[in-house]
């Protein structure tokens, strides 16, 4: 039965299948309209798009876990850094911003990073506790000194306009690897820290420190705004408005017999999709190269037995780190698409549910370790959490239609919206139940 079962799990057929239904699904959306799907292709094209980063996203998880057993509770702070990066590199710099308070803010800065060189400095040479709080303690004064006038000068600066620092004006896509490099250094700071720790303190320092990114997010406005959001970030496609007054293109549209409006909607969405499958591609055939090396082979030991991996001389901690770093840069380029896919950075939109929870869930329900169980299951799930939205409630309708009016019937109409959230929680079930190593489990 346990051989019958294996084999069952490590089907070749699964992962087509699976794409098979994904691709049904789809189409669907485009063509059939109806109480279950929109029948629009501007609809399915959005859905796809965000899918697609969500399994960039996945793919990053998937080498912490997959490849490490390294529990990433923190996924939404790296997220938030890596949508931080087109705000400040391809907006254009806020006038008057630099003059008010950029110097002192990049010098305060400096001085913070210092500080904390010359306390790690002082505690390696005299191992003195005393000593490096006093360190701290007047640099963090000093830091205080430099840092708030030049925040307060930054934010007076026309703040019901900007308030911030801007950006540098550089192309969109080169914010795509900043943000990852803005991951990569804060998954290096924490896993200084935690990675040599119990496995369940990396998951409580991750999920606290991930918390705490989007804190400086939404208070900090000098650097994005805070709550009241930034908008226009360039696009690294066509706009819709340019796209119509395009003679060329209106030519094209009513030659394929489309509304021009409909038409320049799945024209960029077709754009982006083509750019985000550039990236997902690049990044799934480097990742399956590093699993398919001896480094690849040898994480996978570490992740298995970290004390036998010891005992033949591999620095476990160390490894973890690479693949800490590796997977959070991954990460964090998909927060700097997600941006600048919404043209839109709203710091209060970050919550662990959607962006920690969700995709947790597509990596299980994928297959942890499988590449392209992860990328499957990330556009599969993030498909059923937007169509739940709607089948939820028609589901909860059809099912009370023939009870009497009374407050059970109000109730669970009231609770049809929450729908989404039973379903994943279904699905995550049935998966454990059933696959419990995912749909496309690893080889």
């Amino acid at each position: 039965m346990a051989t019958n079962r294996q084999a069952a799990a490590s089907s070749p057929w699964r992962a087509p299948i699976v794409l098979a239904i994904l691709a049904v699904l789809f189409l669907l959306e485009g063509t059939v309209r109806n109480a279950m799907f929109s029948g629009s292709w501007n609809t399915a094209l959005a859905i796809l798009n965000m899918g697609l980063i969500s399994a960039i996203v996945a793919l990053g998880v998937n080498m912490q876990w997959g490849y490490a057993g390294l529990f990433n509770v923190g996924v939404v702070g790296f997220l938030a850094l890596g949508g931080l990066a087109p705000v400040l590199v391809s907006l254009p710099p806020v006038e008057g911003a630099w003059e008010a308070g950029g110097p002192r803010l990049i010098l305060s800065l400096l001085v913070g990073l210092g500080v904390l060189a010359a306390a790690s400095l002082v505690w390696r040479r005299w191992r003195k506790g005393w000593a490096v709080a006093l360190v701290l303690i007047a640099g963090f004064f000093l830091f205080r000194h430099l840092f708030d006038p030049a925040v307060a000068a930054i934010e007076a600066n026309n703040p019901a306009r900007h308030g911030n620092i801007g950006g540098l004006g550089l192309p969109v896509l080169v914010s795509w690897l900043v943000g990852g490099l803005f991951a990569a250094a804060a998954a290096w700071a924490i896993g200084k820290v935690a990675l040599g720790l119990r496995s369940d303190y990396l998951a409580i320092a991750t999920l606290g420190i991930g918390e705490i990114i989007v804190a400086v997010l939404r208070n900090e406005e000098w650097l994005a705004r805070g709550v009241m959001n930034v908008t226009s970030i360039p696009r690294p496609v066509a706009y819709e408005i340019d796209l119509q007054r395009n003679p060329d293109f209106v030519a094209f549209a009513q030659g394929w017999g489309l509304p021009v409006a409909e038409a320049s909607g799945i024209w960029v969405k077709l754009s982006y999709m083509s750019l985000f499958l550039v990236v997902l591609l690049v990044i799934i055939l480097l990742a399956e190269l590093a699993l398919k090396s001896p480094w690849g082979r040898m994480m996978r030991a570490i992740r298995d037995n970290e004390t036998a991996a010891g005992a033949m001389g591999k620095n476990v901690t160390g490894r973890h780190l690479q693949v800490f770093i590796l997977g959070s840069a991954v990460i964090g380029i998909a927060g700097a698409m997600m941006v600048t896919l919404d043209g839109l950075l709203a710091p209060t939109s970050y919550n662990p549910l959607r962006y920690t929870f969700l995709i947790w869930v597509m990596v299980i329900v994928g297959g942890s370790g499988n590449n392209w169980g992860a990328v499957l299951g990330a556009v599969l799930i993030w498909f059923l959490w937007i169509k739940a939205e709607v089948w939820g409630p028609a589901l909860i309708a059809l099912l009370t239609g023939p009870m009497a009016d009374g407050p059970l019937k109000a109730h669970l109409l009231e609770s049809a919206p929450h729908m989404r959230f039973i379903a994943m929680g279904a699905v995550l079930l049935l998966v454990l139940r059933f696959a419990p190593r995912g749909l496309v489990p690893e080889r």
